[in-house]
């Protein structure tokens, strides 16, 4: 079994937690995700099956898509509203200056990581520092932040009327005159949306955290065409396991297809070089810094990127078959 699943990732489930109970589903070793999502969040989670495991790192540079809903005037340890509340501000901000400062973040920003992620620094995941009440000094790092949409037109009860819950502070509920903005971003890799969310807090000056989060898109991978753990279940116990395998060459259709010429597949098989007289163009596209290449028999193996110096395709990852 070799392909992506789409999951969708519902709340209370670890990246990993999904991860485990796939093995048990598909009865397949071989499983990855391709991004973590934080337990309260949810939304698209792409997960790698069988040889499709190699692709991991490839989609962990994709764009993604999230909606988010801000609440201003709460700042949390772990920067939603899971932690500890560090400190409760008057929000003096109309609702267009907290519009505004929210959208001023579209661009390229400085942004430090959370404590409480996965990043490592000397061995040492974050947010095992964090939990042992340390606070480390970290870099900041450059993200992209692609778009922003504001979804709600005025401030709002933090998305309530849309479906979200209304989760409690680990100190008591926050009930008193919520203003949240709920929002639709794109970014690059490496966003912390939960980051985001306290710096336009910073900016106006009363502090905010993230209220809920829900990742809509990776990459090509769309939210209306997640699946549930529930419904992989099923699926798969009705023996069309098949139909949720998105074939792993998918990712890479934005790059031309090579195809081995008869008695030359050998070359392909072992990761060697490959001469130009040993393949033949099959489909073009705009993108060559790589070439998708199937073997003779029409089956997709590898990516290959062409080294003009030598004339020839040098290896970059294999997708071989079993």
């Amino acid at each position: 079994m070799d392909g992506i699943i789409n999951v969708y990732k519902e709340r209370g489930y670890t990246s990993f937690d999904v991860v485990a109970k796939l093995r048990g589903i598909l009865h397949e070793r071989r499983i990855g995700h391709t991004g973590t999502l934080d337990p309260e969040a949810e939304g698209v989670l792409p997960v790698c099956v069988g040889s499709a495991t190699k692709a991991c790192e490839l989609l962990l540079d994709k764009e993604k898509e999230y909606e988010a809903v801000l609440l201003f005037g709460v700042e949390t340890d772990t920067q939603d509203i899971t932690g500890n509340v560090l400190k409760r501000s008057a929000v003096t901000a109309d609702f267009e200056e907290a519009k505004q400062a929210l959208l001023s973040f579209v661009g390229t920003y400085a942004q430090i990581p959370p404590m409480y992620s996965a990043l490592k620094i000397n061995g040492k995941k974050l947010y095992e520092f964090a939990r042992e009440g340390k606070v480390v000094e970290r870099a900041a790092r450059q993200v992209t932040i692609y778009s922003i949409k504001i979804l709600s037109d005025s401030f709002s009860d933090g998305g309530a009327a849309h479906g979200l819950p209304k989760p409690e502070f680990s100190d008591g509920e926050f009930s008193g005159g919520e203003k949240t903005i709920r929002f639709r971003v794109t970014c690059s890799k490496g966003t912390y949306i939960r980051a985001l969310c306290e710096d336009v807090g910073r900016v106006l000056g009363c502090g905010g955290c993230m209220k809920s989060l829900k990742r809509t898109r990776v990459s090509s991978f769309l939210e209306d065409d997640a699946h549930t753990l529930s419904e992989i279940e099923q699926i798969c116990a009705s023996g069309r396991a098949g139909e949720l395998l998105m074939p792993t060459e998918r990712l890479f259709l934005r790059y031309p297809a090579l195809c081995m010429r008869e008695g030359a597949d050998k070359s392909l098989y072992n990761g060697n070089k490959l001469r130009e007289g040993e393949v033949l163009l099959w489909q073009q596209a705009q993108d060559t810094s790589c070439f998708r290449v199937y073997d003779s028999n029409g089956r997709f193996y590898a990516l290959y990127r062409y080294d003009e110096g030598e004339g020839c395709y040098r290896n970059v990852k294999m997708f071989a078959p079993r």
